[in-house]
């Protein structure tokens, strides 16, 4: 019998269901918006809550405390919770998550379930390279600056025929009727 045994164990030891839990606080904290089974993301909304509580008071002692909870090289998740999730829920007393079933696994049938922040950044889970982030600055900067009339472009007189994709469609359509298929049967 499991008297006085709370929580879930996920057929893990504890060094094991620490890790996990440590992987997938980081990847919420970096991403906003995770896709996981329910259960994990259900047990996930205590440790990263606890984190996001941490995070409301941005002291030394606070950011090395979370940096030793999460492994001492995540500096990236350790600044973003503290100078960008803290700050966003200062005021709210708790619930900084949200957990959304989203059906079940196509593999085992697990239920899955969709965790994020609420009031969650929708950019945040598609990460900029610090190249592709400072284009588009210079890209706004260029756009405020007024633009010049393009001239028109000249239109082409011929066509070439295109025979060779059509036939390459109607083999990958075959092919895709055939997958559909196999997933239905399972073989």
């Amino acid at each position: 019998m499991r008297h006085q045994k709370a929580g879930r164990t996920f057929n893990r030891d504890t060094n094991a269901r620490k890790a996990l839990f440590i992987g997938l606080a980081k990847n919420l904290i970096e991403k906003e918006q995770i896709k996981t089974t329910l259960p994990k993301a259900k047990d996930l909304r205590s440790v990263v809550e606890k984190l996001v509580t941490r995070a409301k008071v941005d002291t030394v002692a606070n950011r090395r405390l979370t940096a030793s909870e999460l492994g001492n090289a995540c500096d990236a998740t350790v600044k973003k919770l503290f100078t960008v999730l803290g700050p966003r829920y200062a005021k709210r007393p708790g619930g900084y998550t949200r957990v959304l079933k989203a059906g079940f696994r196509y593999g085992d049938a697990a239920p899955m379930a969709i965790i994020e922040f609420v009031d969650r950044d929708v950019n945040a889970k598609k990460p900029q390279k610090p190249e592709v982030a400072a284009a588009k600055a210079e890209e706004a900067t260029a756009t405020d600056a007024p633009k010049a009339p393009k001239a028109p472009k000249a239109e082409k007189t011929t066509k070439a025929p295109a025979k060779e994709p059509t036939a390459k469609k109607a083999n990958t359509t075959a092919n895709k009727t055939v997958a559909v298929k196999r997933r239905a049967t399972g073989k």
